[in-house]
């Protein structure tokens, strides 16, 4: 399972400025090469290295590695959209491999157009470990000021069994999560500083004052990681409780949700603003990292479906938060309800779940 492992570098003054003006020359000469690119029609990674490998290393003093990158970064863009000519900022990312790059256990040697520097970098201990499994590329980032490593690990997966009962997980926007267990990660704390934020951006939007765009531009993030960190607290809780309990577990497929599901103009914000993909790919990653399984089922009619008769109407959902069956009369917490109609279909379907692919911190 590939993961990505954040560390931040420490670099003096004068590294941090051969970094930057590492990345200007380096994505300089992406966008050279991109212009050929869009000009001659020739987008794969071979032909451009046919075409431009001599001549943009001696224009811009690159090493050859360095030239290899850049000409697979551009193939790459070009891979996602040929409509239109791609261009990269000029502090934008750049990959860089072993070739270019080595890892000690708290510095790394990194190639810069001064030379190769060596400078530290801190990391938790969970990327620490990662570390032990990096493989390919590291992408160099600067993000308001600050100099990252994104490291790709490929982390070894427990091997999953078939489960013989599941966690069911409803999801929403009052209540992030609730589980079929009754327990329930609320969401009145979030939607409340999620209105301040938004608040407080109108008011400094509004005032367009130099002073207030500073503080736009410090706070332009802030929203983004409060927004993992709860996804990352809920998944390893709910990943967790089905680990201890020996079940897998049973999500509901929201793809699209957006598009089918209207909601009055007030609501709308609040709706389309959660990250329940994200959410949804930190418990799949979770859960093939500790083993657990992991099947998505339709989410229609969970809510209104009673889990006892059957019996599926709209009337049953009389508000928000109560489910009570029009037909045998049985009621409870209809978020609890939801989960446990999901655990209930997952336990007459095949295990299966999308791979999440490479998880990335994405907090630039």
């Amino acid at each position: 399972m590939k993961l990505i492992a954040q560390v931040q570098l420490r670099p003096t003054p004068e590294q941090a400025d051969a970094l930057r003006r590492t990345l200007e020359v380096a994505n300089a000469a992406a966008n050279d090469i991109s212009v050929h690119a869009w000009e001659h029609r020739v987008f794969g990674q071979y032909e451009l290295h046919k075409d431009l490998y001599y001549s943009i290393k001696a224009r811009y003093d690159l090493t050859a590695q360095m030239v290899v990158r850049l000409i697979a970064k551009v193939a790459d863009a070009y891979k996602m959209d040929r409509t239109s000519k791609r261009t990269f900022r000029s502090h934008g990312s750049i990959a860089y491999d072993d070739r270019i790059l080595r890892w000690y256990p708290d510095t790394v040697s990194i190639w810069t157009v001064t030379g190769r520097l060596r400078m530290p970098f801190v990391c938790a201990d969970r990327q620490r470990e990662m570390l032990a499994f990096r493989q390919g590329e590291s992408d160099l980032v600067c993000a308001d000021g600050k100099w990252y490593l994104l490291a790709t690990c490929e982390v070894p997966e427990q091997p999953q069994g078939t489960p013989d009962d599941w966690l069911g997980v409803d999801l929403g926007a009052k209540n992030i999560a609730v589980t079929s267990d009754g327990d329930v990660m609320s969401g009145g704390r979030v939607r409340g500083l999620r209105h301040r934020h938004h608040r407080l951006r109108q008011r400094l939007q509004s005032k367009g004052t130099k002073s207030a765009k500073r503080l736009l531009k410090k706070r332009r993030r802030k929203e983004a990681r409060f927004q993992r960190d709860v996804n990352h607290c809920i998944s390893k809780r709910i990943v967790r409780e089905a680990e201890r309990s020996g079940r897998g577990i049973a999500l509901e497929d929201l793809k699209g949700i957006r598009t089918r599901v209207s909601a009055r103009k007030p609501q709308r914000r609040t709706l389309h603003s959660w990250a329940f993909a994200q959410l949804r790919s930190y418990i799949e990653y979770k859960a093939r990292r500790d083993g657990v399984s992991v099947v998505v089922v339709d989410p229609r009619n969970t809510s209104r479906t009673c889990p006892v008769c059957e019996h599926c109407e709209k009337a049953n959902r009389p508000n928000q938060s109560t489910f009570s069956c029009r037909s045998c009369g049985f009621s409870g917490f209809a978020d609890q309800i939801a989960a446990t109609n999901i655990r209930g279909r997952a336990s007459v379907m095949v295990p299966h779940a999308e791979p999440p692919g490479i998880c990335k911190p994405t907090c630039f």
